[in-house]
């Protein structure tokens, strides 16, 4: 992975992740389960506009704007009883607020598996959230086609 395309949001998650004890990490991944915001409430009675990530174990939800000045705005849901899931979605939405939807597309996919968290959770749950991810890019690549 090119740290010259990783946005510094991801950078610093990324960081903080690596910086701790393996057992440690899963509790900064439920802390980020914590975090997930809310939807904005024009989104709260529209789940038509959400597409659900398969590939996740839990129902996880997400909807991507893009507004006038090409910054990207991830929603995301997740039940607060799959916290793994909650904290994959909630270090995206993080990660990736403010970026243009060229910064969001540059992300490498592979940041997932360098969070450090594949002693930590499943490679099952890895690959969902490389799915949020790849979902996101493909919601990104859609606005901007449109």
């Amino acid at each position: 992975m090119s740290d010259s395309i990783l946005p510094d949001a991801l950078g610093d998650i990324r960081d903080e992740f690596l910086e701790l004890e393996v057992r440690d990490r899963l509790t900064l991944l439920l802390e980020f389960a914590n975090e997930l915001p809310e939807l904005p409430e024009r989104y709260r009675d529209h789940p038509d506009l959400f597409e659900r990530v398969v590939e996740c174990q839990s129902p996880v939800f997400i909807f991507v704007e893009v507004d006038g000045d090409d910054i990207v705005h991830l929603y995301a849901t997740a039940p607060a009883e799959s916290p793994t899931t909650r904290g994959f979605a909630s270090i995206l939405v993080q990660g990736l607020a403010g970026l243009t939807s060229q910064e969001v597309l540059d992300v490498p996919d592979d940041y997932p598996q360098t969070l450090g968290l594949n002693e930590a959770v499943s490679p099952l749950r890895i690959r969902g959230m490389s799915a949020l991810l790849g979902r996101t890019k493909g919601q990104v690549r859609a606005k901007r086609a449109s």
